[in-house]
């Protein structure tokens, strides 16, 4: 399985998104209450921290991709 500099296995469709999806990533942890460290590595979050963050990013992208279409089909 190829995997990203980062280490995960997530492809992109967009490659010039990973900067924003990057900073979403502290900015969501921010405003959780989560130390989220500034090295990259959550190995030391638990399963919740990081479902939470991830969790919060999905509905995020998801409520934006939706307002893109809302407005796309108006």
């Amino acid at each position: 399985m190829a995997q990203n500099s980062n280490g995960n296995s997530n492809n992109l469709v967009v490659r010039q998104a990973s900067g924003a999806l990057e900073q979403l990533k502290y900015e969501v942890a921010q405003e959780l209450g989560i130390n989220f460290p500034q090295d990259g590595y959550a190995g030391d979050l638990t399963s919740y921290e990081n479902g939470s963050i991830g969790g919060t990013i999905t509905k995020r992208l998801v409520t934006l991709a939706e307002q893109t279409l809302a407005g796309q089909f108006k």
